[in-house]
């Protein structure tokens, strides 16, 4: 069950759309503006003290409830459908399906769609496909299975800002994007559409769930938008998950979380693999395309970025770089 405080901001550390990064009694917090509006130091805020409590790994912050000092705070959203429906933040978000206008497509016509289990597999994927189809539209895709706000993702924020994303959408409950959609399967619609997609990228957002059982991970979604994206006429493509340095048997090489996400999916994807590496058995539905694959980590650094994955970058975990950018480059080839 939660758990909440009281205190006053005592310093605003960095704001920007939908996001403030404060101290509230010397202790770190952020607030979703959106949700509940901005604070300013001096402020008496409640706050959720939960995901420190219990020291979760993507935890670390506190988070603002409510501003005692206003009294009120209204903000009119774009259309009627809610967000974090039922609960005591639902906000009226409105969706890309319900503006005027707005027709899904048919189909996919063979647009390529890449499934991460990983939210830092999104910046890998990004680098390469801008960096070999640098006038191809990138649309990120962030679905519910993680972190539900948007603005929390400084990574999005950077790849934005860095010109490797070229637009957002936020699917099912998770809020804040450029464009908001009902599901996954009308998402890649919205992206299409409305985002002008030449390729999207889909994921969760920071924050995966993992139990260590057979199915209680956030990345199975991944067979779930294999699925989508083959049902409405996309090119599935799967980053893989991949590391040589991750202390768990299980995620060790390619990961259960990929294998399983893999064997769940009714759809065939196409499984992006480094030129170099070994084979890789992906049962009948599927096939490997083997490719060769820029210098990751080079290209995020010279885009400014460091992205590291459950901690470790490139020095420590250099092939989960290759395997993830992998996706990229055979995203990069399926451009219509």
């Amino acid at each position: 069950m939660p758990a909440f405080r009281t205190g006053t901001v005592d310093a605003v550390i960095s704001e920007r759309a939908g996001l403030q990064r404060v101290t509230v009694d010397g202790e770190r917090a952020y607030v979703l503006t959106d949700l509940i509006g901005p604070v300013a130091v001096g402020d008496r805020v409640v706050f959720n003290t939960t995901a420190v409590d219990l020291g979760l790994g993507t935890g670390g912050w506190h988070v603002v409830h409510w501003n005692l000092s206003r009294h009120e705070w209204s903000q009119p959203g774009p259309g009627h459908v809610l967000k974090l429906r039922y609960t005591s933040l639902q906000a009226d978000t409105g969706v890309a399906e319900e503006v005027e206008g707005f027709e899904a497509p048919e189909s996919l016509n063979g647009m390529p769609v890449v499934a991460c289990a990983l939210h830092s597999q999104v910046a890998c994927v990004a680098a390469v496909f801008k960096h070999l189809a640098p006038d191809r539209r990138l649309v990120y895709v962030m679905t519910d299975g993680g972190a539900l706000p948007l603005a929390l993702s400084d990574l999005v924020a950077d790849l934005c800002d860095a010109g490797l994303l070229d637009g957002t959408v936020t699917a099912g409950q998770a809020f804040g994007g450029q464009f908001e959609a009902v599901n996954v399967p009308s998402a890649l619609d919205v992206a299409a559409a409305a985002a002008a997609a030449d390729a999207v990228v889909v994921g969760t957002g920071p924050g995966v769930v993992g139990t260590a059982t057979a199915h209680g991970f956030s990345g199975l979604e991944v067979a779930a938008i294999i699925d989508a994206a083959g049902a409405a006429g996309g090119r599935p493509v799967v980053a893989l998950r991949f590391s040589d340095a991750d202390p768990r048997a299980r995620h060790q090489g390619v990961s259960h979380h990929s294998v399983t996400a893999l064997g769940q999916a009714n759809r065939s994807a196409i499984v992006a693999l480094p030129a170099d590496e070994p084979d890789l058995d992906v049962g009948p539905l599927h096939t490997v395309e083997r490719v060769e694959t820029p210098d990751v980590p080079a290209l995020l650094h010279g885009a400014g970025l460091r992205v590291t994955t459950m901690g470790r970058g490139p020095d420590d975990d250099p092939r989960f770089y290759a395997y993830a950018g992998a996706a990229g480059a055979v995203a990069s080839r399926l451009v219509p």
